[in-house]
């Protein structure tokens, strides 16, 4: 990438962590301090937890629509001050429904999909998957240091403490937005990075599709209904309160990422994605199930939530992957801003379900709501297409009249590499689904060149 391409996926990566930052920190810590608010029931602290999600999962969508009109940076400043304002509003609660409000308002700050529209204004098509593949990697990082420093910082400032250090991480994002941030020549709709109304009803029929959906949003549900109970039960079990806790998360997710390279690879180089698939979510199934069985036996707890964390991990680096491979090469911004959107929904039902199984039937009620979701995964992905391995790969391409745009995607597809090729002449580009293997290159280059 150009030194400026690396400016901008940089610094929007970053805007994205501090943001992330905030909101993980709170999951190992939430359940214990919101018991000691006013009011808070059991149900109340799962949808408290929870709740960012629904109008986070809501506005994602919008909020990049509106950002094609009004300016992406204008729609990122106004999405922090929305955090910001949201997390003052947590900070300051006593009640159990303040902090709800608090969480709504951090939610609606829906930047995500803003962020990631700038990154390709800001990069070349040709430079784009780096960026976006920088920006992924920085949301996987500050998910795993956020779970080991928000124990940590709580000992230090407790829950109100990390809500008040939300306020100024976003102001940060700010300053990082305004100041750091290229300012992009031009907007224009991407869509590889951004969502297409109009290709909505192509992208909903898709199963396969269909199903990754599901699949964030089972898996994002599980995490928040199980970090509901789980303090809880590691403080029965080890007599560790929730500040100390680290201690275990640390060497589980070292673990879960010393599974999650491998599998990886082994999805990717010797195309075993689907399998990888399979066994990841059979894992996570099975992780609840043993949480079922044994969560107050201290090693069945510590080898459940360390097959959790194993499962999580390869899914959350797989999933985005197959999404791509999946999408028609039109629809890929389409497809991801549906499956982003799942992924909060998930959080969301998973605070409000969880919340509801934990108050009715404790922590095995959560735990056997959260095996039922993984088994009906499992389902999902045992039946799901094997996936074609093939990349979008986009090319530029000059003035085409309307009807030379069919006959140039025909000939397109005749590369040998090619399997679907869609010309887009309003946007200069055509969108192609290539196995990288052996995809002609040059011959697709001379072809758009002909064009």
């Amino acid at each position: 990438m150009e030194k400026q391409e690396l400016r901008a996926a940089g610094s929007l990566a970053a805007v994205f962590s501090v943001r992330l930052l905030g909101l993980f920190m709170i999951y190992p810590v939430f359940a214990a301090y919101a018991r000691h608010l006013s009011g808070a029931t059991p149900y109340k602290i799962g949808l408290a937890l929870g709740i960012y999600g629904l109008s986070q999962g809501l506005l994602q969508i919008p909020f990049g629509l509106l950002s094609d009109k009004i300016g992406r940076k204008t729609m990122i400043v106004l999405g922090l001050v929305m955090f910001a304002i949201g997390s003052a509003v947590a900070a300051n609660s006593t009640s159990i429904d303040g902090v709800i409000i608090g969480r709504v308002l951090q939610g609606a700050g829906a930047v995500g999909a803003v962020i990631l529209a700038l990154v390709a204004d800001l990069t070349a098509e040709e430079n784009r998957t780096k960026a976006m593949a920088m920006v992924g990697i920085t949301i996987g990082t500050s998910f795993m240091i956020a779970l080991v420093a928000g124990p940590i910082v709580a000992g230090f400032v407790g829950v109100s403490g990390i809500f008040w250090l939300m306020v100024g991480l976003a102001l940060l994002g700010i300053a990082i937005t305004q100041f750091v941030v290229p300012n992009p020549q031009r907007l224009r709709v991407h869509r590889d990075a951004e969502t297409v109304p109009a290709m909505f009803a192509s992208v909903l029929k898709n199963k396969d599709l269909l199903r990754l959906d599901f699949g964030i949003f089972v898996l994002h549900a599980m995490l928040t209904a199980s970090f509901l109970v789980v303090p809880g039960l590691l403080h029965g079990a080890l007599d560790v309160n929730s500040h100390d806790q680290w201690i275990v998360y640390l060497p589980v997710l070292l673990v879960s990422v010393g599974v999650m390279v491998p599998a990886i690879i082994v999805a990717e180089k010797y195309r075993r994605m689907k399998a990888i698939l399979v066994s990841a979510v059979a894992a996570l199934a099975l992780s609840q199930v043993m949480l079922v069985l044994g969560a107050h036996n201290v090693y069945m707890l510590l080898a459940a939530i360390t097959v959790f964390f194993a499962g999580f991990n390869v899914m959350e680096a797989s999933l985005p992957s197959l999404v791509t491979k999946t999408a028609p090469p039109d629809a890929k911004g389409t497809a991801t801003g549906i499956y982003s959107s799942s992924q909060f929904l998930g959080i969301f039902a998973g605070g409000v379900v969880g919340g509801w199984a934990h108050q009715t039937a404790g922590s095995a009620g959560v735990f056997a709501l959260t095996a039922g979701l993984a088994l009906l995964w499992l389902l999902a992905a045992a039946t799901m297409t094997r996936p074609n391995y093939l990349t979008t790969r986009l090319l530029r391409i000059g003035d085409v009249q309307a009807a030379d745009v069919a006959s140039l995607a025909a000939k397109l597809r005749q590369v040998p590499g090619v399997a679907d090729a869609v010309v887009i002449a309003e946007d200069k580009l055509a969108y192609l689904k290539i196995d990288s293997k052996i995809f002609d290159r040059a011959m697709a280059e001379s072809l758009v060149g002909v064009a």
